[in-house]
């Protein structure tokens, strides 16, 4: 009967260490998950909505460039040659009423040109002999030039006497605003005003109040879109042909800006 009894006493004792063990890990398991808890984050419910402005603008400058090529048989010959065909058509242009300051060298490049001479083999020559090789053949000097056309009544009437001048490559007859600086920051007021609007339209469509504005993302990357005369990039200059000023259109420039409003909800 002791034996039993001390079995029974026993079994209590186990049982009640385990529950009491039980109880302590889930208090400690309760005590780890609010700690936790309390890194969630909890913050202020936010919304955000993009808003874009638009302005159009009629062009001030038109920009158009060509390149001049010239060769000699050194290098000094290249430059020379290079130099009287530049001082040619730059006097010109300044003639023609274009500021020094208007014309600018975009790029500047000699480098030696080579010719392939043909070798011709002999009969008492060994079995190997190559069929030619690439000589040295003097040097060439190529320039681009850009040039902003302030006047816009002349901007055909320029074309056509860098065409006069044998220039190649006349290229990308453009017109845009010289300084969009204004335009910019017109476009970004009308950019944030249409985001405000937005942000009140889509808080009453989701029951919710407005609070503060949280965040704001302007985009980049949105310059002035130029008019290109003949064709978005210049087809026509392209070709080497000659536009004629009366028929040269000057078209609008179009500003675009975008901005992101973040504001805070209830």
């Amino acid at each position: 009967m002791n034996n039993t009894f001390f079995s029974i006493q026993y079994n209590r004792f186990l049982a009640t260490t385990a529950l009491a063990l039980l109880i302590l890990a889930l208090g400690a398991y309760a005590y780890y998950t609010i700690k936790q808890a309390q890194y969630i984050y909890t913050g202020p419910t936010t919304i955000s909505v993009t808003g874009e402005g638009e302005v159009m603008s009629v062009p001030d400058i038109a920009r158009f460039s060509f390149s001049v090529t010239e060769k000699g048989v050194d290098a000094g010959a290249a430059q020379n040659a290079s130099a009287v065909k530049m001082n040619d058509i730059m006097g010109a242009l300044k003639e023609a009423g274009v500021e020094e300051k208007d014309i600018k060298t975009e790029y500047y490049n000699m480098y030696p040109v080579y010719k392939y001479e043909e070798k011709y083999c002999l009969p008492t020559m060994s079995s190997y002999c190559p069929q030619g090789e690439q000589v040295e053949d003097g040097y060439e000097v190529s320039q681009n030039i850009v040039v902003k056309v302030r006047d816009l009544s002349k901007a055909g009437a320029l074309l056509a006497l860098a065409g006069e001048k044998g220039v190649k490559n006349i290229s990308g007859l453009e017109f845009t605003v010289d300084d969009t600086s204004a335009l910019e920051d017109e476009a970004r007021a009308e950019a944030i005003s249409d985001a405000k609007a937005k942000a009140v339209i889509l808080a009453k469509e989701l029951d919710v109040r407005l609070t503060k504005m949280v965040g704001y993302y302007e985009d980049e990357g949105y310059p002035a879109t130029p008019y290109y005369a003949n064709g978005m990039m210049g087809d026509s200059m392209m070709k080497n042909e000659v536009v004629d000023a009366a028929v040269v259109p000057t078209g609008e420039n179009t500003i675009t800006h975008r901005v992101t409003l973040t504001y805070q909800i209830q």
